[in-house]
């Protein structure tokens, strides 16, 4: 299970790369960039695969500057930092109406 990100569940966040099998040779320079075990080697099919989206960390996309065949694409950052702001008030929300802190400022959090 992925970690929340500032104090959101990060399966609340759909920020993942997508893969064009069509352009993919599967390479793997997306593999070796990525440390978090987002890709895979489809072995049958000699491409990449998403195995685990969820280990993506939120707003990097290193890996796509890395693909030269340029395979790699992500959502809009525009649109996900809208959205992220749109978590974190709703977050904050309903911590103030539930008389709780906001777990991610309280000290030692």
């Amino acid at each position: 299970m992925a970690r929340p990100y500032l104090g959101i569940p990060r399966s609340l966040i759909p920020w993942a790369p997508h893969i064009d099998e069509d352009t993919c040779i599967g390479c793997g320079d997306c593999l070796e960039m990525c440390a978090n075990g987002v890709f895979l080697l489809d072995d049958a099919a000699g491409k990449m695969r998403v195995a685990q989206p969820d280990n993506c960390v939120v707003l990097c996309d290193k890996c796509a500057a890395m693909c030269n065949e340029d395979a790699i694409t992500f959502p809009d950052k525009a649109e996900m930092r809208s959205l992220l702001q749109r978590l974190i008030r709703e977050r904050r929300a309903r911590a103030a109406a539930a008389g709780q802190p906001d777990e991610e400022h309280r000290p030692g959090a």
